[in-house]
């Protein structure tokens, strides 16, 4: 814990919970005021240096509000094997005695192990002595022979798979896609099902994180938490494809809806010690939910009870999630004080606390107070002058820094879903492959928390985003008979994009002056989602040549990995707070640069004076400045 640094640790966590609440940003764009709180926020920092950052209380709450994060990322995933489509023949007609596949002639019973598909069709004979020959998507009527063999100079009649289809059910006991025969000229709705579910997941972020602003983030823990499991046992009992799509979409807002409001709610339970670990390892939970979609899908194979055991794998937490408290930071917002003071209170009992903690002692009697009423004076000034998406791109620094931002963000949710979606293909067993996409996000977070302060915040993403690339070109190159080798390839790329956008938070964060922070983190979140929304389309070029998608996402980590190059490093410096102060930080850079071409002696020493700050802050503007990014980011 003592390499990351206590600046970094609010940062990253508060532009987390931000960044996820996208009604902020959409209120920012339309130049609308946000509301700030009255009551300094390290009023209830100050609560949490009495309490424990993470005492057992808030590890309680911790744990229990991310059971339901597995649910998302079960949810997220499932479709994966939902959707699976086997091998298939269109069905004859009558009863079929014979089959005749590469001049053997054997039980029908006996077919896939006999047939691959783009070989010769299979030639059958039926019990009223028809002969007819099948492919997969149309079959075909021998007129006037009975004999069975492949060469046959006569006519042929063609007739639709209007008997439906024959499906392998060795792998897979059955799919929506074999129930509702998703095959041939309805194959492309089978495709649909995982980007009209993003789709939902776009929408869901929007509503739920601006109605959790305003009715609270409890409400929305429960009505969420509810919702995922009503609409996901009713996904299991669909009887048509467009109702399972509509249920799945309905789904996929409640469920986008939670991982938002979860990343807020604990956020606002820890303290600034521990809230930066706590806060990204809610996407370990994530994580975890795509390796039990990996172990449900091996050991069910058919789909109404596969999608019923996941729904109810968190089903407990929908009988104790109506227990949990308001956040602290929420109740103080809305001038709860009272309320804030019993959940203190309720703390400091959980957490064996015997000292008493009162607010408003905490509140008038710290060295704090005068700095509160200045905060508060230019909070206000702040919040008259509206800012819109406009701002950045105010100027030519800021479009190039935005552009390179929003790419990062982009490319690292795409690259995200793509090796998720796509490690099913690999070859091999495909539920050992989905589960290890899952296991190696979990080291990749701390991975992250820790070089990001050693070598420094572009130092650890434009790597990151090269390994990605350097994995994508060494998966198309290697030959796919050694699996091994490819599936380890691909892991590393999983490993090394989760880094990435892992990062991007903080990073993005430190970027941008204070008055526009909040708008770079939310529109940087919602191209993350357009990212994950195209994913699923980008899977699916794996039709028009299987190593497309590795390219796409190779092309794009290279790109933006050269880009990020060119951001300044932010790692030692102070946030800014102004246009004036982020141009800056670009001015460094080419001094920077220019200063290691003149030489090893000279370059040594402007380096050393660059990397300090221009200013040392004395205690009460250190203060003001991470009471004024708690305000901007934690309580938005």
């Amino acid at each position: 814990m003592s390499l990351i640094t206590f600046r970094s640790f609010k940062v990253l966590s508060l532009s987390l919970s931000l960044s996820l609440s996208l009604s902020l940003s959409l209120s920012a764009q339309a130049g609308q005021q946000v509301p700030l709180i009255s009551m300094a926020p390290q009023t209830l920092e100050k609560v949490f240096d009495k309490l424990g950052h993470f005492g057992r209380f808030q590890a309680t709450v911790y744990f229990v509000v991310n059971l339901q994060t597995i649910a998302c990322g079960i949810h997220y995933l499932a479709s994966v094997f939902l959707a699976a489509t086997p091998e298939f023949m269109c069905r004859l007609p009558g009863n079929v005695t014979t089959i005749l596949v590469a001049n053997r002639t054997d039980d029908p019973a006996a077919l896939w192990d006999l047939w691959t598909p783009g070989t010769q069709r299979v030639v059958g004979r039926l019990e009223n002595g028809e002969v007819w020959e099948a492919e997969q998507c149309s079959r075909y009527q021998r007129l006037g022979s009975s004999e069975l063999a492949h060469a046959f100079a006569g006519n042929r009649s063609r007739f639709p798979c209007a008997d439906g289809f024959n499906y392998d059910q060795g792998h897979i006991t059955d799919s929506i896609v074999t129930e509702w025969d998703l095959v041939c000229e309805r194959a492309w709705l089978a495709k649909l099902t995982q980007p009209i579910f993003m789709l939902g997941v776009l929408l869901g972020a929007v509503v739920f994180g601006d109605i959790a602003d305003r009715l609270g983030r409890r409400s929305i823990l429960w009505f969420t938490s509810v919702s995922q499991f009503v609409f996901g046992v009713a996904v299991a009992f669909t009887n048509d494809y467009y109702s399972f799509i509509i249920v799945r979409f309905l789904l996929a807002l409640v469920a986008s809806g939670y991982l938002v409001v979860v990343f807020v709610y604990v956020t606002e339970y820890t303290g600034l010690k521990a809230r930066s670990w706590a806060s990204m390892h809610v996407h370990a939970y994530f994580a975890i939910g795509i390796m039990v979609v990996a172990l449900v899908g091996f050991l069910v194979r058919s789909w109404r009870l596969y999608q019923l055991i996941l729904s109810l794998v968190t089903a407990p937490f929908i009988f104790c999630c109506w227990l949990l408290p308001e956040t602290p930071w929420w109740l103080l917002a809305n001038g709860r004080t009272e309320e804030v003071q019993k959940l203190i209170d309720r703390m400091a009992r959980w957490n064996g606390v015997k000292m008493p903690c009162h607010l408003s002692v905490l509140q008038m009697n710290g060295p704090e107070e005068a700095g509160d009423k200045e905060m508060t004076n230019s909070d206000h000034v702040a919040k008259e002058k509206k800012m819109s998406i406009l701002d950045l791109f105010r100027t030519c620094n800021l479009v190039k820094r935005t552009v390179t931002v929003w790419l990062v963000w982009f490319t690292g949710s795409l690259g995200y879903y793509v090796s998720s979606l796509g490690s099913v293909n690999l070859g091999g067993n495909e539920y050992l492959n989905l589960f290890l996409a899952g296991a190696v996000e979990i080291p990749s977070y701390i991975i992250a928390c820790i070089v990001m302060e050693r070598l420094g915040r572009r130092n650890t993403l434009a790597p990151s985003l090269f390994l990605t690339g350097i994995a994508c070109i060494l998966s198309m190159i290697i030959p796919q008979d050694i699996e091994v080798l490819t599936i380890t390839v691909s892991m590393i790329g999983k490993f090394a994009i989760a880094v990435a956008f892992g990062l991007i938070y903080l990073y993005t964060a430190e970027l941008y002056p204070t008055i526009i922070r909040s708008l770079a983190v939310g529109s940087g979140s919602m191209m993350a989602r357009v990212g994950s929304t195209v994913a699923p389309f980008c899977v699916l070029l794996s039709s028009v040549w299987i190593f497309l998608p590795q390219l796409i996402v190779g092309i794009m980590a290279f790109l933006t990995g050269l880009l990020t190059l060119l951001l300044p490093e932010t790692l030692g410096r102070p946030l800014t707070q102004t246009f004036e102060e982020a141009e800056e930080l670009q001015r460094k850079l080419k001094q920077e640069k220019e200063a290691l071409k003149r030489g090893a002696t000279n370059s040594a020493s402007v380096t050393v004076r660059l990397e300090k700050p221009d200013f040392t802050p004395d205690g009460g503007d250190k203060l003001k400045e991470e009471q004024n990014l708690i305000e901007h980011l934690t309580r938005l």
